[in-house]
């Protein structure tokens, strides 16, 4: 556990976005699924993408870092079994157990006890009903040959089940259609993997609340490919930049990725905010509350809440129950960061209520719940106040170099306990 005392009193510059993690993700996982090596240049990596290499490793890819990046040569010999650790990655374990069926892996998912509570059942039960068979408790047990045909599932748990079968069904012998039983939530996310898809040979087509997929499809490698940068992080930084002055480069203006939309937040909380080639930069302006459907964004309402607690009048994030599943309870976990911090706060079941404008401690301490979002999120606090951050490690999950940005910047940063 890592305690690290933090303040960003007159913090301003310029600083890289780390790369996405939700385009590393899928471009190693359909780089090991491709004919030739692909070479993915990033600019960092992070717990979640180690975990998802590590377990590619173990269903029989080679992938190896060079000074640029990660070259990843593709599996050849399948193995029999496979014991794959998620560690705490959601997206490595909801991805590959798909892949893992459909190369015929009888595979055993391990990983976090957190894991282990983030729901899981939709995806399950559509492979059980398309010739996998799933043992009972945890660790997740998988074998027998997934088999094409029609899987329904719901769209409003988890992209990432719909984003695992996309990457598992064009490996199988005959076509396939995801149907989709609820809208789905988080779709910039499933826009972003078939767009990964696409870069590898692999078209899906989208008809109303179906994808088509077709068997036999053939991953075809790019041979190098640049991540993203990430907006989810970075929208760390832009939120900063609304109190101060903050250059982020390395976002693609032109992203599918959802938490692209903080531009719009910004814009809309009365921010000032401008768009160049590659980069953005967020200057101080009067910032007001609104109202935010957060049903596309969720990874945002950490970071958002906090800067809503600058503003004047009212924020109110609605259809954010989900983040009840993610590393924390994210709704209480924001609702008590902000009450610590001195803020206004009304916890609904699926929203925020946030009253801006009031008068926030000079000191304060918090349990970050071992969550990475929430460690970005008490941070923005120290803008105001000298802010205690226990669990402050849990950033390595996305943004292992967070805290030497923040100096990088001005900011200061002192681990005062690390066991």
């Amino acid at each position: 556990m890592m305690n690290t005392e933090v303040s960003l009193r007159n913090i301003k510059g310029t600083v890289n976005a780390p790369s996405s993690k939700s385009d590393v993700h899928r471009i190693l996982i359909a780089s090991a699924l491709s004919d030739r090596p692909t070479k993915l240049l990033i600019n960092s990596a992070s717990e979640d993408i180690e975990a998802t290499c590590s377990c590619l490793k173990m269903m029989g890819a080679d992938i190896k870092k060079d000074g640029t990046g990660i070259i990843v040569t593709p599996i050849k010999n399948v193995p029999d079994e496979a014991v794959l650790n998620c560690v705490e990655s959601g997206s490595t374990m909801r991805f590959l157990m798909p892949v893992a069926s459909a190369l015929g892996i009888n595979a055993t998912f391990t990983g976090s006890d957190r894991l282990t509570q983030r729901p899981h059942d939709p995806l399950l039960d559509a492979l059980k009903k398309n010739g996998v068979t799933v043992h009972e408790g945890f660790p997740i047990k998988i074998s027998e040959q997934l088999e094409s045909g029609v899987f329904e599932i719901q769209g409003d748990v988890s992209s990432q089940f719909i984003s695992g079968l996309m990457f598992a069904l064009p490996l199988l012998e005959g076509n396939s259609e995801i149907r989709l039983t609820t809208p789905a939530e988080s779709k910039p996310y499933i826009d972003m993997t078939v767009s990964t898809l696409k870069n590898f040979n692999i078209e899906i087509a989208e008809k109303g609340n179906s994808y088509f997929i077709n068997g036999n499809g053939k991953y075809i490698s790019p041979e190098e490919i640049t991540a993203q940068g990430d907006w989810s992080n970075g929208a760390f930084w832009l939120c900063l930049g609304a109190l101060s002055c903050i250059t982020v480069n390395g976002l693609n203006n032109y992203s599918l990725q959802g938490d692209r939309r903080i531009i719009e937040i910004l814009r809309s909380m009365g921010a000032d905010v401008t768009l160049n080639y590659n980069s953005v930069s967020v200057k101080k302006n009067e910032l007001h509350g609104i109202k935010i459907d957060a049903s596309d964004i969720p990874d945002l309402v950490p970071v958002i809440s906090a800067l809503a607690c600058f503003a004047q009048g009212t924020t109110t994030i609605t259809n954010a129950k989900r983040l009840r599943f993610k590393e924390s309870d994210r709704l209480k976990a924001v609702a008590d960061l902000i009450e610590t911090a001195g803020g206004d706060v009304t916890e609904l079941p699926d929203s925020l209520i946030i009253n801006g404008g009031m008068k926030l401690k000079d000191r304060f301490a918090f349990n970050c719940r071992n969550d990475h979002r929430m460690v970005m999120a008490a941070t923005l606090f120290s803008f105001a106040s000298d802010v205690t951050i226990t669990d402050a490690q849990a950033v390595n999950k996305s943004y292992p170099h967070f805290f030497n940005d923040i100096k990088a910047l001005g900011g200061v940063c002192n681990v005062i306990n690390d066991r």
